[in-house]
């Protein structure tokens, strides 16, 4: 039932819908159509709005369909729109409640995607709802040239986006900032799927594996050691790559000598992601566990593929709490300073 309180303006309604609905991982097209209402709304003067309510030609706008015109006409007349009421009752509060005091430690997320590669939202907005959220700093991973499927860059596509981040900044206050990242594929044979020069550029680095994860044993193990060894790896993305659940299905997880591949993150002072996805739980706890004993660095990532996913790092913050990891060892409760000197190779370690 809609309700009276403060009054909330559309744009803000609808990206709130957003933000409740890419949170509880739902479908992309339930979301889109909330996300291109708002950005149709955007430039709107307040009297422009309400001159289309009272009009009733809010649906001649483009993106603006009768559901959306609904939570508009409602969120103007200042009542708050039925639809939001009923998703903050389902997804409005936290994601877990285990983790807490560690997410209120992480200055910021090391592994998102954007719609220039697959991600739903562009850079922009990603960066607005990793403001929004309290962090210091994002770092936009999208996928490198070899993952087809998910839109990879190339190095010109990446120059590009290197050129849109700077613009982003530019813009910003400063108290927060877009970092430029990728997520590199780890080929078969262990070389990372860009060039140096364009790995250069960028504050950090992820590495994943992505194709041919059944692979044998211990061609996988050469493969993610190899990764490791890289001068250009900062951390060391869902390890595994199995799937425990959700809309893709399962996949069970890749089979290598975890304790080398851990001590070779150690060895070259690469943090193991500790992916913060349900549908992953990416490092399992026991690979979790083995690669806290042996001594390495963590970093607690989203892998957002849209802004509302941003805030699924409660769910990782869980994890790493309930295997007594100490904050100091996860990367992204540095502050970026010492965040950024660490990936480009300096002295980051815990102390």
């Amino acid at each position: 039932m809609s309700e009276s309180g403060p009054e909330v303006h559309p744009v803000v309604a609808l990206r709130r819908m957003a933000f409740l609905l890419e949170r509880a991982r739902e479908d992309t097209y339930k979301v889109k159509a909330f996300r291109a209402a708002a950005a149709t709304l955007l430039p709107l003067s307040d009297e422009e709005l309400r001159d289309h309510v009272e009009a009733g030609t809010l649906t001649t706008l483009p993106g603006i369909g009768a559901s959306t015109a609904r939570v508009v006409e409602e969120a103007v007349s200042g009542i708050t729109p039925t639809r939001l009421v009923e998703l903050e009752e389902q997804y409005g509060g936290p994601v877990t409640a285990a983790g807490a005091e560690l997410r209120a430690r992480l200055r910021g997320d090391l592994h998102s995607h954007s719609d220039w590669s697959d991600g739903g939202s562009p850079i922009e907005e990603m960066a607005f709802t990793a403001i929004e959220l309290g962090h210091e700093y994002l770092v936009l991973t999208d996928h490198s040239p070899r993952l087809k499927v998910a839109r990879g860059l190339s190095a010109e596509r990446l120059t590009r986006q290197l050129g849109v981040v700077d613009a982003v900044n530019e813009h910003l206050d400063g108290g927060f900032t877009l970092l430029k990242g990728i997520e590199v594929d780890i080929l078969e044979d262990g070389r990372l799927d860009q060039t140096d020069r364009m790995l250069e550029r960028l504050d950090v680095r992820v590495a994943s594996v992505h194709s041919k994860l059944a692979m044998e044993r211990e061609a996988m193990t050469r493969r993610m050691v190899s990764a490791i060894a890289n001068p250009f790896t900062n951390v060391l993305g869902h390890c595994t790559g199995r799937l425990v659940t959700g809309n893709r299905g399962t996949r069970p997880p890749s089979r290598f000598d975890a304790e080398a591949v851990f001590t070779a993150c150690v060895e070259h002072d690469v943090a193991v992601e500790i992916n913060s996805r349900p549908e992953r739980r990416d490092p399992p706890t026991r690979l979790l566990e083995l690669a806290r004993d042996l001594g390495c660095l963590f970093s607690i990532d989203s892998d957002a593929h849209a802004p509302g996913q941003l805030d699924l790092l409660g769910f990782g913050c869980a994890r790493a709490e309930a295997a007594g990891i100490d904050a100091d060892r996860i990367v992204n409760t540095w502050p970026q300073e010492r965040l950024l000197d660490w990936a480009a190779g300096g002295v980051g370690g815990p102390g």
